[in-house]
This record gives C-alpha cells, sequence and structure tokens, in this order.
C-alpha cells in the first residue's frame, strides 16, 4: 500500500475544499473498494478525504412517502431502519443481502452508487425506485445518473451528500448471489408506484445496471410473476465471465424477476 494522507472532514464544504487542495485526492467513507484497490497497488491517491464524520450526510428521514437517507448511512442502518421498512421493506431486504456483516457496517449507499460497481445492490433500487441523487452542487435523477461501468455523471471532486425517493406502492428485490462475494451475478428490483412500473437489472448489463423496458410494460398490464414468462430477454449485450454466461444471466433476469414480484405481492 502506498503512503497517503488522511484528512478528516467535518462538513462538506470543509470535503470539497480538501479535496481541492490534494494533488490526486479521493474521497473515502466505508472504503470497500478505495482501500482494497489501494492494498493491491491499484491505485495510489496522495490524499484520502474522510466523509464519515459529516453530521449532515449522516441520517434517515421518512416524511409521509419521501424518504431521505444520508449518503454516510451505512447499508446496516438502512437494513435495520424501521421507519424505511414501514414505507418500503424491499430496501431493507436488499440493504440485508449486501456482502457480510463488516462490510454493511462500514459500507455506505453514496459510496456505493458513486462507485457504480456494475454487480452492486443499491445501483438497481436507485433506478427502479426513480431515485433523486443530491450532491454538493445539483440533483440528480438515477435515470441519468448511472452511465456505464464505474461511470456515473458526477463531475470531478463533486459529492452525494442524500438520496430521496418517493416509497412505491409495492416494491421487490431478488438477486443471485456470488457465493464468496455476496455480489450480484443478476438482481432485479421492482417497483410499482404512481409513476407506473419500474424494473431495474444488475450484474448482468455489460455497461452496468439498466431498465428492462419489456418487463415493465409486461407488469404494468398485469402486476404478477406470471406476466414476466412471456417477456423474451435477449443476452446481447450481457456480461459473460467465468461465473456465468450471457446466456445464463438472461435467464437468471426472469427468474429473479418473477421472485422479486412475488416477493412484493
Amino acid at each position: 500500500m502506498y503512503q497517503t494522507n488522511y484528512h478528516r472532514a467535518s462538513t462538506v464544504d470543509e470535503a470539497v475544499s480538501m479535496l481541492a487542495g490534494a494533488a490526486e485526492g479521493k474521497y473515502v467513507s466505508g472504503g470497500m473498494t478505495l482501500i482494497a484497490t489501494m492494498k493491491q497497488r491499484l491505485a495510489a491517491p496522495s490524499d484520502l478525504v474522510d466523509l464519515r464524520h459529516i453530521a449532515s450526510m449522516q441520517g434517515i428521514t421518512v416524511q409521509g412517502r419521501t424518504v431521505g437517507i444520508g449518503a454516510a448511512v451505512t447499508h446496516a442502518e438502512v437494513a435495520s431502519s424501521a421507519a424505511i421498512s414501514a414505507v418500503c421493506p424491499a430496501l431493507c431486504e436488499l440493504a440485508g443481502l449486501i456482502g457480510d456483516p463488516h462490510v454493511r457496517h462500514m459500507g455506505t449507499i453514496g459510496g456505493s452508487i458513486a462507485n457504480d460497481d456494475p454487480a452492486a445492490d443499491y445501483p438497481a433500487a436507485m433506478l427502479a425506485l426513480n431515485a433523486l441523487i443530491i450532491t454538493n452542487k445539483r440533483e440528480i435523477a438515477a435515470d441519468d445518473f448511472f452511465t456505464g461501468l464505474f461511470e456515473t455523471a458526477l463531475d470531478e471532486g463533486e459529492l452525494i451528500t442524500a438520496i430521496t425517493f418517493e416509497a412505491p406502492e409495492k416494491a421487490g428485490y431478488a438477486k443471485f448471489p456470488n457465493p464468496a462475494s455476496r455480489y450480484a451475478l443478476t438482481g432485479v428490483f421492482v417497483a410499482k408506484g404512481s409513476g407506473g412500473v419500474r424494473v431495474a437489472v444488475t450484474g448482468a448489463g455489460s455497461n452496468g445496471v439498466f431498465r428492462q423496458h419489456a418487463m415493465e410494460q409486461a407488469l404494468s398490464a398485469n402486476w404478477s410473476p406470471g406476466a414476466i414468462a412471456g417477456v423474451n430477454v435477449d443476452s446481447t449485450g450481457l456480461m459473460s465471465d467465468l461465473h456465468a454466461s450471457a446466456e445464463y444471466r438472461a435467464n437468471l433476469v426472469k427468474v429473479m424477476a418473477k421472485r422479486a414480484v412475488a416477493a412484493a405481492g
């Protein structure tokens, strides 16, 4: 691991200023990806700006059907939140499936979304819930936020501070996890709300998380697992690796979507 300078920020403005003053700085929250990458000497930031102690990036609020989650909230906090569970239990279920207890108590929702790992769970939830990603500069719709493998609409130095969404009428999540990493070989989040039906797939797309529009149309007409049976999932554009072929992932998209709808009720 290369030498680096550690900075502990207490406010968003302070974090942004610290990063701007660094030669090649990086924000770090849970560090689930960055620290591991640094240990392998695949990354060598000159400075790390710790976001875990910024009060304004902590906490969960639920007002009516509007859910707000600070970017520094851990997966464990989401999983155990009674407030979120009351309006969107599927998100709690998703958070409880991430990694192992250590990962869930250190990793944060903002870090997961900003990293945009193609097999991460949260991007599918954000896309299906039509969430709004709030940064220190602006608000970005989830449809515009995820742009590719490990790529997002964030500008250099821009920082996610919170996530907000309107809780749907129904929602469910199901994933086929890698038995070692617990990352999703394929995961599907479905949501039905005032804006219609949204279906998002993670772990399968060669360009990262994506919406499955054919399933959205089928479920809009008939909200039931059986509605998905007639949907054709093309393997073109899906990932193929040592864990699963594109064709296998195409089948998993259908299977996980059915399970997600069944879980949603």
